[in-house]
């Protein structure tokens, strides 16, 4: 049976990543700048095309800067929720995004030298977060409901401190905010693709140490494993994923939250094909959103932020109320 879910599972990841193939054609062709797939051939392998090279330098980063973030921030929303045994763990609704986000915006605006070390000290700041959310949230163990209210307190304190240095910043030019999905450059698809693989790459490592944890405690250790050692190495992984995708596109709510259960609903609770569905699902979905909002109320745009938002708010209040005592417990 286990074999055959298995199998199932790594079916409907092929399925799913045909449907992101398919879709990332969609995107790349739709747009302002319209051209034939003949002349997109011509114009990225023959000849010089001003529309295949406006083509090749905004939408193709764009579109690989939502897969890759979508698929960081779904797998940190898989590893967060294995780790704290909190279905409602999410790196934006908990407060990870916002000291990612916080720490990128000043070395973006302070030190603009540091570029490709956004994401290091993003990772920093999320780090930084997350033990401040979890020392903040212990009392004799992690409740699930404690962790989520002080995770939403310290990502409103984030949040106004980087409006509040934003605000500050205005007369002097200098820019503190993290854009979306827009304007992104092939130096974004660089630097999110080294972070992004190394997080990735860790979190199918992982994925056995996952399926441990959904065990009780005093079974993981019988078994000779050190509890508390895996869930801090899952939350680095975790953190790391979840903050390189926030210093290149901002903070994205719910994505994190809304992909891991869809992907469960779908194809069951094994990480060992749970993690790589997910992924493909968080970058579909990105992707999907982002799509939508260029093409929905063109030649304006919806940010991809502002789609997840209206699209995963419902989503949190339907898993929330669903979770009902369930989410009551410790860890």
């Amino acid at each position: 049976m286990a074999g055959r879910r298995l199998l199932t599972g790594l079916g409907l990841c092929l399925i799913l990543a045909a449907m992101t193939f398919c879709l990332s054609l969609f995107a790349m062709k739709s747009g302002s700048i319209s051209v034939s797939w003949g002349e997109l051939a011509d114009g990225l392998f023959r000849a010089y095309d001003a529309n295949v090279a406006a083509i090749y330098d905004l939408r193709f980063p764009r579109i690989l800067v939502a897969l890759l973030a979508g698929a960081s921030l779904a797998c940190s929303g898989l590893l967060l929720q294995a780790a704290l045994r909190n279905p409602l763990a999410d790196p934006g609704i908990i407060g990870i995004s916002g000291g990612a986000a916080f720490t990128a915006a000043l070395i973006a605006g302070f030190a603009p030298m540091l570029f490709f070390m956004i994401p290091v000290f993003a990772f920093a700041g999320g780090l930084l977060s997350f033990l401040l959310i979890y020392s903040l949230a212990w009392k004799g163990g992690l409740d699930p409901v404690r962790i989520i209210l002080v995770g939403v307190a310290v990502s409103a304190v984030f949040a106004g401190l980087t409006s509040a240095m934003s605000g500050m910043s205005n007369a002097s030019g200098v820019s503190l905010s993290v854009s979306g999905l827009s304007q992104r450059s092939w130096d974004d698809v660089r630097l999110l693709a080294v972070y992004a693989a190394v997080g990735l790459a860790a979190a199918l490592l992982l994925s056995s140490a996952c399926n441990l944890l959904a065990l009780e405690d005093q079974a993981v250790r019988g078994l000779g494993y050190n509890v508390d050692a895996l869930r801090f190495l899952i939350s680095c992984a975790a953190v790391l994923l979840a903050s390189s995708a926030t210093a290149i596109v901002g903070v994205i709510g719910f994505l994190a939250l809304l992909a891991p259960h869809a992907a469960r609903r779908l194809i069951g609770s094994d990480h060992r094909v749970l993690t790589p569905f997910c992924m493909l699902l968080g970058g579909f979905t990105l992707l999907l959103a982002d799509t939508f909002g260029r093409l929905v109320a063109a030649p304006l745009e919806i940010p991809a932020y502002v789609t997840m938002s209206v699209a995963g708010g419902p989503f949190f209040i339907f898993v929330l109320r669903r979770g009902g005592g369930r989410f009551g417990g410790r860890i």
